[in-house]
């Protein structure tokens, strides 16, 4: 192994790098993948977005079954979940795509090496080597005139506590081994209210904490309006602008001590609490201290290539610097960073083209600027706005809350952000991803003829409604 010198190799194996290393064969580069585990996908394969959303399509069935009557479907008896084959199924999705990972390897001539990479210096003579060191201790030495590092990241707890079977992360909660009947969740952002959305369709009692004023944060501050208010209706308990001071376990479960947002002390007790309060990256240990690379909170600056400051060493995916930590922007950094290597034409990631999607009960989909944003960057903004209620599809498939929001330049007709709440709109928001890259104007947008009946019509009428002439509403 010592004597080949790979034309790149890559740290990690979640999307980021996996994604990378396909490319890389694709192109026809010689690539080596290390990753810890044994088995390649990452955070988003085994602990993230695949078992998340698997659990949150069972949840959907569910809540389809004990309302079936309302389709016509009756003499169903009383619905019975079975948590055990509920697990067994998401741990069957993710094995597919498991195993999926290891034919797209061999299909594109990738080597892949079991280990933990770091880097040993600079470049020498236009060489970087990487020691890869084994579970078992053993350590071997790999060359590379590239590196790419896609370390990924992990999820932050508070008051240093310990994950356990009460405490629980994004990890352990995926393998709990029945419904709680109550569960406290900490951060309202994508993990947390997904999460809360699945258990609340089993029959947990949920409360959400949220030290920020809103839910969703990130999102326009119309969507997180509208989600706290769908939550609700749920019976899910919101509460924003609360400040947790401590969480004690007790005989029952777990006890959480907090301020609300008009500083009264509060306490909550649960079976469970889940911690969703951000993810940190995972840039320690690779030898980082023996380069030119600085990290700023953990995290590795970049330019658009994705190359750092290191000669021949990019950074990909959640340790990169002032880049949303999404499984497909890890991806599409990849290809990037690849693209570069191989001396081929790319497009840089750009923040304001980036779906930010949650797939909770209602889902969120949304890109680009919000209306504050876009005003506080000094445009003129015109604002259209349709809600589901007048579109024909949801009305079928009752599902008819939410709405699509449209925020364009008054000016010139740019679209600047589409932010949608309502079913399918983790799907609908590609439309807008599209639109935006090819420049289209509300104008052209109005003109784009939606098949009809689909919730995606939903988004010809919000382009119309920015000039007020939505005709659905």
């Amino acid at each position: 192994m010592t004597e080949t010198v790979f034309d790149v190799v890559i740290l990690g194996g979640g999307p980021a790098g996996y994604t990378a290393a396909i490319r890389a064969g694709q192109i026809g580069l010689k690539v080596a993948l290390v990753d810890k585990s044994a088995k390649l996908g990452g955070t988003c394969l085994h602990w993230g977005c695949i078992p998340t959303k698997a659990l949150l399509f069972n949840a959907e069935l569910w809540e389809h079954i004990r309302h079936a009557d309302k389709f016509g479907i009756t003499s169903l008896g009383t619905p019975a979940l079975d948590w055990d084959t509920v697990l067994k199924r998401k741990d069957e999705v993710v094995a597919k795509h498991t195993k999926g990972l290891d034919f797209l390897m061999k299909k594109n001539k990738v080597t892949v090496m079991q280990g933990t990479g770091r880097l040993t210096g600079g470049a020498k003579s236009g060489i970087h080597s990487v020691e890869v060191e084994a579970e078992a201790g053993s350590k071997a030495t790999v060359y590379a005139k590239n590196v790419i590092l896609a370390t990924g990241s992990v999820a932050r707890t508070i008051f240093d506590l310990q994950p356990d079977d009460t405490i629980l992360t994004n990890m352990e909660i995926l393998s709990i081994p029945a419904v709680p009947k109550s569960m406290i969740v900490i951060g309202a952002g994508a993990v947390g209210v997904e999460f809360a959305s699945i258990f609340k369709s089993f029959g947990t009692d949920v409360t959400i904490l949220e030290f920020l004023p809103r839910a969703v944060p990130v999102e326009d501050e119309e969507i997180s309006k509208e989600l706290a208010r769908l939550f609700k209706k749920r019976g899910i308990d919101v509460n924003t602008g609360a400040k947790v001071e401590k969480i004690e376990k007790t005989k029952a479960g777990v006890k959480v001590s907090y301020t609300d947002a008009n500083g009264n002390a509060q306490t909550k007790e649960a079976e469970k609490v889940l911690v969703a309060v951000g993810r940190a990256p995972r840039t320690e240990g690779l030898g980082l201290e023996k380069t030119k690379i600085k990290l700023d909170r953990g995290f590795i600056a970049v330019n658009e290539a994705q190359q750092t400051v290191e000669p021949g060493i990019y950074a990909i995916g959640d340790i990169v610097a002032g880049l949303p930590q999404l499984a497909h922007v890890g991806a599409m950094s990849g290809i990037v960073a690849v693209s570069k290597i191989a001396g081929r034409a790319f497009k840089p990631v750009r923040k304001n083209r980036i779906p930010g999607c949650t797939y909770s009960e209602p889902q969120i989909g949304s890109v680009g600027l919000t209306e504050a944003q876009a005003k506080e960057a000094g445009h003129t903004v015109k604002v259209g706005k349709f809600p589901f209620a007048g579109n024909s599809k949801a009305t079928i498939i009752n599902n008819h809350d939410g709405f699509v929001k449209i925020v364009a330049d008054a000016k010139y007709g740019e679209l600047l952000g589409v932010h949608i709440i309502g079913p399918q709109a983790t799907e609908i928001i590609s439309e807008a991803v599209v639109a935006m890259e090819s420049e289209a104007t509300i104008d052209e947008l109005m003109f784009a003829i939606h098949a009809h009946p689909t919730l995606a019509e939903a988004m010809l009428d919000a382009y119309a409604a920015v000039e007020g002439m939505a005709v659905n509403a």
